[in-house]
């Protein structure tokens, strides 16, 4: 059994373009037909871009078609404030090639996610951080005429929180602004420790919220707001079966070296794995989620990345070494 059929029967989204990219690759040891992959190396990242361009791929990949970019950047868990400017540079520069704006376009930043909840709190947290501008534009105008771009932001909370639709806030919201593009941040679900709060993948796609842990909400989108969405996700979590499986499939590699149990290995049925995994993982099976201890320092550190990014980008005539003067 696959790791894709696994995650079905178990009922996991692979939110990451990148390592759903990687699963059927690995899978079928080939490239695959539709899908076009390019690499960029930086100091203190790794941008890997991701376009899925027929529907064919669509099937495979589980991704609508467009764009994913991913900056995978280790170097975030050290507290060197120094390499994080140089990411959140890295951000922009990537967020620029996505965006179709005018000088005079405005934008509606959402932080999307459960401010309660440390592990979700990454959209609110970012969203704090954002340099907002949509306010000068009656009481400060001249600030906007230098060259700040008319920038608004919203964190909607969660449905369990207002008990309304997150999707029904926003849309609320684009038709009384009238922004031309929104910039959705939510929190990912990983199939890797490694990538918690060190990865960033940006869609030009719109975002599902809560697909990583198996709600799913009404989709932001082109289709559902009536304009372009842009969607910058982080890992913040793991789901406790993937690290079990993989825990099951290194002792098995292991296992499989040994000539007297190499040929029991052979004969042993993947479903009877993915029971074992259910049964340690018991009542929650596929709804227990795994985050560090210090995802708090992480959430802090990654918000402030994104926030730089996009407030960057945004606002091309805001010099980066300077753009936290313009945050109150």
């Amino acid at each position: 059994m696959g790791r894709s059929e696994l995650y079905r029967n178990m009922g996991i989204n692979i939110d990451m373009a990148l390592e759903a990219h990687d699963i059927v690759r690995g899978e079928t040891g080939r490239e695959i037909p539709g899908v076009q992959m390019d690499k960029q190396s930086f100091k203190h990242a790794q941008v890997t871009i991701i376009k899925v361009l027929e529907q064919s791929a669509v099937q495979v990949m589980g991704k609508p078609v467009g764009t994913y970019i991913t900056i995978d950047a280790p170097e975030i868990r050290q507290n060197n404030k120094q390499i994080h400017n140089e990411i959140a540079e890295i951000l922009a520069q990537q967020l620029s090639a996505l965006l179709k704006l005018g000088p005079d376009d405005s934008v509606l930043i959402v932080g999307l996610g459960n401010w309660n909840s440390t592990p979700d709190a990454l959209g609110p947290r970012v969203v704090n951080y954002t340099l907002v501008t949509r306010h000068l534009k009656k009481y400060a105008p001249q600030d906007l005429s230098g060259g700040l771009r008319c920038v608004s932001a919203l964190a909607p909370g969660v449905l369990g929180i207002t008990g309304i639709e997150t999707a029904e806030i926003i849309k609320g919201v684009v038709e009384k602004t009238q922004p031309k593009l929104i910039i959705a941040i939510d929190a990912l679900a990983s199939q890797s420790t490694d990538r918690i709060a060190t990865s960033i993948q940006l869609a030009d796609t719109g975002i599902a919220p809560g697909s990583g842990i198996g709600n799913q909400r009404m989709g932001i989108n082109l289709e559902s707001m009536g304009v372009p969405v842009i969607a910058i996700g982080v890992p913040t979590v793991v789901n406790a079966a993937v690290i079990a499986q993989g825990a099951l499939d290194q002792f098995l590699q292991q296992l499989a070296q040994n000539p007297v149990a190499s040929q029991a290995v052979k004969n042993i049925n993947p479903i009877t794995l993915e029971q074992v995994v259910k049964s340690v993982l018991g009542p929650y099976s596929n709804n227990l989620m795994v985050t560090p201890k210090e995802i708090d320092d992480l959430i802090e550190a990654i918000s402030k990345i994104v926030s730089g990014g996009v407030s960057i980008a945004l606002h091309p005539s805001v010099d980066p070494e300077e753009f936290h003067m313009y945050l109150h």
